[in-house]
């Protein structure tokens, strides 16, 4: 009879690593209060996703809007709005 090896669930190590940021961040807060925390973590994030998503796709707007789940449109705002669209 084969033994059945159980599996532990996949890590999450982006959702891990987000955790412990976010629990630093906070812990360095002291006594005063956050504000546009939202704000804040997407304006570090976003760009580097998108940085990303572009060099994998080697810049190919298309696929890099397909690997997101964005339409080119929305893609191309978002590349404009961080300045990482080269200037044509």
């Amino acid at each position: 009879m084969a033994k059945t090896v159980s599996q532990k669930p996949k890590s999450k190590p982006l959702s891990e690593q987000v955790r412990k940021a976010m629990k630093k961040y906070f812990a360095t807060l002291g006594d005063t209060n956050p504000a546009n925390v939202y704000e804040m973590v997407m304006a570090e994030v976003e760009p580097e996703l998108l940085r990303s998503v572009m060099k994998y796709t080697n810049n190919n707007q298309s696929k890099a809007a397909t690997a997101l789940g964005l339409n080119r449109a929305t893609l191309r705002k978002k590349l404009h709005r961080y300045n990482i669209l080269e200037k044509s």
